[in-house]
């Protein structure tokens, strides 16, 4: 992981200060790249904490295809009343919380797109132009797309498409997610050696609190996805657009930068199950897992 450490300082040397949406304020750098050898161990931070369990919970839930942040807390801690996720504060956002349709709604959010991506039928032609001049060829059915399930059935039918791809940026539907997906797309590659491999493009990076936990999740997608292909893991790669460090998570920075790592741990999944519809937060371990203490910082909503 001395990439993202390396990343960290790149960002406090070369960044340039940046007003944002959030009002904190960034500094930032534009388009930089991660490789993670996932033949080489699981790429959980070491020098902080990594929210393994938050990890594993918010992923199990994506694949459910859900936009309840309440079905999250019961995936993750088992319980729907009193608990806290790491989408609770985007469920009850003042800009959000005016469109919600029940409490703990987040709209059509990641898992959403991935399992349920929203097709009309061919538009059908509805008479001549002329008499209906502003309505005359409309949309009528709408079915939806299962874009995870596709991806499996690709990769196990044909590995070497160049199709094998999961999208969450629906540009027709941004206005119905409390927060617009910052992990917008993803490709997957299966070599010669049947191994497979991820390339995750992220528009917009937190990186001191974000980017650990979204290396984590999308490592853990790949090797989920291997499991249930009968492949073997390849490389994670992530590519970033707007690459940032908050102004009020500076001090933290600097100091998980004095921090020596540990080595990698290695994940292990439950081997007499493999469906990943059918995975469990009791399925997936992370075994030998080392790391320094949580550094605490404020999320930016």
């Amino acid at each position: 992981m001395k990439q993202y450490h390396d990343l960290l300082q790149d960002i406090l040397n070369n960044g340039e200060m940046k007003d944002d949406r959030t009002g904190v304020g960034t500094i930032s750098v534009f388009g930089r790249n991660l490789r993670f050898d996932l033949r080489r161990g699981f790429p959980a931070i070491t020098t902080k904490r990594l929210a393994w369990k938050a990890v594993c919970g918010e992923l199990l839930w994506f694949i459910e295809g859900l936009q309840d942040e309440r079905r999250l807390a019961e995936i993750t801690h088992g319980s729907k009343e009193g608990t806290v996720t790491i989408w609770t504060p985007n469920a009850l956002a003042p800009y959000w919380k005016d469109k919600a349709k029940f409490d703990g709604d987040l709209g059509r959010v990641y898992g959403v797109q991935w399992r349920h991506w929203r097709k009309y039928d061919e538009m059908k032609d509805m008479g001549p132009a002329h008499l209906k001049p502003t309505a005359n060829r409309i949309s009528t059915d709408r079915h939806e797309v299962d874009q995870l399930k596709n991806l499996l059935q690709g990769l196990e039918k044909d590995p070497n498409s160049r199709r094998h791809i999961l999208s969450a940026w629906n540009v027709g539907e941004m206005d119905q997610m409390a927060l617009p997906p910052c992990h917008v797309m993803s490709q997957f590659y299966v070599n010669k050696n049947k191994e497979l491999s991820c390339h995750m493009y992220q528009r917009s990076v937190d990186v001191f609190l974000g980017l650990p936990f979204n290396i984590a999740s999308y490592a853990l997608l790949t090797h989920l996805l291997a499991h249930h292909t009968n492949l073997k893991v390849g490389e994670l790669i992530i590519s970033t657009g707007d690459t940032h460090i908050y102004t009020d998570h500076v001090e933290q920075v600097k100091e998980q930068l004095t921090r020596e790592e540990f080595p990698l741990p290695t994940l292990m999944l439950n081997s007499l199950k493999n469906n990943i519809f059918e995975m469990t937060m009791q399925d997936i371990h992370l075994e030998n897992y080392q790391s320094h203490g949580a550094i605490k910082a404020n999320m930016a909503v």
